[in-house]
């Protein structure tokens, strides 16, 4: 517990100060376990673990590491609403909300680097909430309890989330979201706040359109205005070559209105 607390601390800090290889190193980290006392299952027997009268106990698996939910059998014992992922690896479930049988499944190839970091967000939550038992053999984990190619794609796709979704905070800090709202009534708006798109800050902004490069589409964000706007030397962010006044709505306005 030590170990993994001290891994996320530095991971933390890697997200801005770190080379991508000790970025990399932090991640992998997060993942894999102390050897001492791990025991080994294959999927079959795990799949005796599924807390009904005549199993051995209460297991799940995720990204090939096993974990006894016996202290959560009212979610994970049949008739739980969490039962689906009892005596499995159904890590690629957590994402996709697919609980079928062609779901449940540790399978991970399509799926995005921050898809794959949601189920490594699983993978911590059931590391905080419940014992772990061992290391399932099969896609992330040797026989002998090495980890695989899959683990290591795993682990670089990991990083890649984590970096993304770094950036995404620190662009959401640079241009809050806007407020919005439709109806058929009155059509749309798009407005600004202090706290719009869950940004608490000591500014409003106005209302822009921002297009990321290489794509047609838009999200509405908001642009602060510096105190001096006359100025053609300082006006911030407002003539960024990706944002776009929204027609029909003065440029300095905090909110506007919608039309078709």
């Amino acid at each position: 517990m030590i170990r993994y607390s001290v891994a996320l601390g530095l991971l933390a800090v890697c997200v801005f100060f770190a080379s991508d290889k000790d970025f990399r190193w932090i991640s992998a980290l997060l993942l894999r376990l102390p050897e001492s006392h791990t025991l080994l299952l294959t999927p079959e027997e795990l799949s005796r673990y599924t807390g009904t009268p005549d199993s051995p106990g209460l297991y799940l698996a995720v990204l090939g590491q096993v974990f006894d939910v016996s202290r959560g059998r009212r979610h994970y014992s049949p008739g739980g609403s969490y039962h689906v992922f009892a005596g499995k690896d159904g890590s690629r479930a957590f994402v996709t909300g697919d609980f079928t049988e062609t779901g449940l499944v540790d399978d991970l190839s399509g799926l995005s680097p921050l898809e794959v970091l949601v189920i490594n967000d699983w993978l911590s939550f059931y590391k905080k909430e419940y014992p772990f038992v061992g290391k399932l053999i099969g896609r992330f984990y040797t026989n002998n309890g090495e980890p695989t190619e899959a683990l290591k794609q795993a682990e670089t796709s990991i990083y890649e989330g984590q970096k993304l979704k770094a950036k995404t905070q620190l662009d959401n800090l640079r241009f809050p979201p806007c407020n919005s709202e439709w109806s058929a009534a009155s059509g749309g708006r798009v407005w600004c706040t202090t706290n719009s798109g869950g940004i608490q800050r000591n500014w409003a902004g106005v209302p822009r359109k921002l297009y990321s490069p290489g794509s047609r589409g838009f999200h509405c964000v908001c642009v602060q205005v510096v105190n001096d706007i006359s100025s053609q030397n300082n006006r911030g962010e407002l003539d960024n070559p990706n944002l776009q006044v929204y027609d029909n709505c003065p440029p300095l306005e905090e909110s506007c209105i919608l039309k078709g």
